[in-house]
């Protein structure tokens, strides 16, 4: 199967925020069932932290931390939108909302879904 490298561009919802990552045209999205992703739909497409580039808007985010404060979710100070973060689970990477890029560049999407309620017990299966 052919999968080209591409670059993804995206943005939070006021495109105050606003990105892109190198990436593959065929990607992978992880469905995670933790307390914070599940209740805002969130879908990860992880990417390396040097595979990201933001291109507007770093004075407009707001960082959000919680219980080990190792993910760094990063909203839009604006609109509110959550359109990247450094999560937990990958620290040298940057988990894309799959909602958040606007271009046409994503030719196909294969879901994982990750039970995140219970995150200890099952993080080594995406890792």
């Amino acid at each position: 199967m052919n999968n080209n490298i591409v670059t993804h561009v995206g943005s939070c919802h006021c495109k105050e925020v606003q990105f892109e990552a190198t990436g593959e045209e065929n990607i992978e999205v992880i469905i995670c069932s933790c307390s914070i992703c599940s209740i805002n739909n969130y879908k990860h497409y992880i990417v390396p932290k040097e595979s990201f580039k933001l291109l507007k808007g770093k004075n407009s985010l707001t960082t959000y931390t919680f219980n080990t404060k190792l993910a760094r979710h990063m909203f839009c100070n604006v609109c509110g939108v959550k359109s990247f973060y450094t999560p937990r689970s990958h620290q040298n990477s940057i988990s894309i909302n799959i909602n958040c890029i606007n271009s046409d560049t994503v030719k196909s999407i294969k879901n994982i879904n990750f039970d995140g309620k219970n995150w200890d017990k099952n993080i080594t299966k995406i890792t």
